[in-house]
């Protein structure tokens, strides 16, 4: 029995009655109250998801485990010589909340390696999908293909299931899962993106390292995967990809279905590809200013034309934050390191110290500081990386680790299946007094 796994069962066991105590003796406690805004503004704000995986404070950002990204980076295990944490590490600590030792983060790596290996039939899935297939429609095929495989799925069929025992199946599925999917990754890209060169795992390397490996893309970019993946894991429950992952898998649905559906939402515009947006529209902005190193006075003028002709600045503002993303300042720091020189992160650059005092001038926003979008795409395209439909599954490798923790202690704390209840347009206009 692994470390992390006997780990988890501690942590869950000691949880459990914390739940039942408030489900039993608090039920009818309010939280809050929801106003016909709220109802109809999807669900905004409305506190009704109970996570212990992360919390996005307005001021402080994103909490994993109650600890800040950069207590998070700077405590847990990193590779020789390299400056971000093992993802492996990572999910140890989002299991369990513990930081683990240098010898529990290598027992993970290690599992991790075991299971790394693609079934065939992925492959074949991917290969005899249309020519024209979306990445996200290819990553996502390609994680619900593997059902079949669910431990979860046969120890219900076989009536091994039981509220006390379901998580250490859905905990085997997220383990199988999360060691796959950036090789599937990987696969994708290299399949669709460069002439369908595929380069085999590396058996000597760590999660990140070996994605860097598969991708063909030399050191830092190993760092970079470490980053990134940390970085866009979790975002508390609300989020679209998040909160669909929760909803599929309250259904006692399987990981793959779950994660498969999460991953389908992630790929919407709203969402996950807001970077490859950003991005985009950074290089218009070069094209636009002569692809000239910008000055602050040529930035002001450009994001003042911008605004006062009716348009946007992408990457700016966040739904609940009130700072700048904590997310987008560990993506400056890398920046600032490995490529303060590069053109286009001037751009960033310039933007990230004009932008929010002209957005505050005019009464724009309630956030005016950039967010992780406004950041992560610089990074990917300075290591040519530079396919855009592929960005989002970049985002949803990262994001898997962070749902996958969240619907394992789901199973854990037997949470109940969603279901909230709905009311008709007539039912708020007699609550508002409104009369037709």
């Amino acid at each position: 029995m692994s470390t992390l796994k006997e780990r988890l069962r501690k942590k869950i066991e000691e949880h459990r009655p914390r739940i039942a105590r408030l489900n039993k003796e608090f039920s009818e406690v309010k939280v809050g109250e929801v106003n016909i805004g709220q109802v109809i503004g999807g669900a905004r704000d409305i506190k009704m998801l109970l996570t212990d995986i992360s919390y996005l404070d307005p001021i402080e950002g994103i909490r994993f485990r109650g600890k800040t990204i950069e207590e998070t980076m700077e405590m847990l295990p990193k590779p020789e010589g390299k400056d971000y944490p093992y993802v492996e590490a990572f999910w140890f600590f989002l299991l369990t909340g513990d930081v683990p030792t240098m010898a529990e983060a290598l027992e993970v790596v290690e599992d991790f390696k075991k299971r790394r290996a693609l079934p065939q039939y992925v492959i074949h899935l991917l290969r005899d999908m249309p020519c024209g297939s979306h990445p996200m429609a290819m990553f996502s095929a390609a994680i619900v293909s593997m059902q079949q495989e669910s431990v979860f799925a046969k120890a219900y069929s076989k009536g091994e299931f039981t509220k006390t025992n379901s998580w250490e199946f859905m905990y085997e599925d997220s383990m199988n899962i999360l060691s796959r999917i950036p090789s599937i990754a990987a696969y994708i890209y290299r399949m669709k993106f460069k002439s369908d060169i595929i380069i085999e795992a590396d058996p000597n390397l760590d999660l990140g390292g070996n994605f860097a490996h598969q991708m063909g893309l030399d050191a830092p970019y190993d760092d970079v995967a470490r980053m990134y993946f940390i970085l866009h894991s979790d975002h508390e429950s609300g989020n679209v990809s998040a909160h669909t992952t929760h909803l599929v898998a309250s259904a006692l649905s399987d990981a793959y279905y779950a994660l498969s559906a999460g991953i389908n939402g992630l790929a919407g515009p709203l969402h996950g590809l807001a970077n490859q947006e950003v991005l985009s529209w950074l290089l218009d902005v070069r094209e636009k200013l002569g692809g000239v190193k910008p000055t602050e006075e040529v930035m002001k003028k450009f994001v003042l034309d911008t605004l006062d002709a009716g348009h946007v600045i992408p990457g700016f503002g966040h739904a609940v934050l009130r700072k700048t993303d904590p997310r987008y300042t560990s993506q400056r720091e890398f920046c600032l390191k490995h490529l303060p020189n590069d053109e286009l992160f001037a751009y960033v650059d310039m933007l990230y110290h004009v932008v929010p005092d002209i957005l505050l001038a005019k009464g724009k926003a309630k956030n005016p500081w950039p967010n992780v979008d406004a950041q992560s795409g610089v990074i990917q395209w300075f290591y040519g990386l530079r396919e855009f439909d592929f960005y989002t599954v970049l985002f949803g490798v990262g994001r898997a680790i962070g749902v996958l923790a969240n619907i394992t202690w789901d199973r854990a704390l037997g949470y109940s299946i969603e279901r909230p209840k709905s009311v008709t347009t007539e039912m708020l206009e007699e609550i508002a007094g409104i009369k037709n």
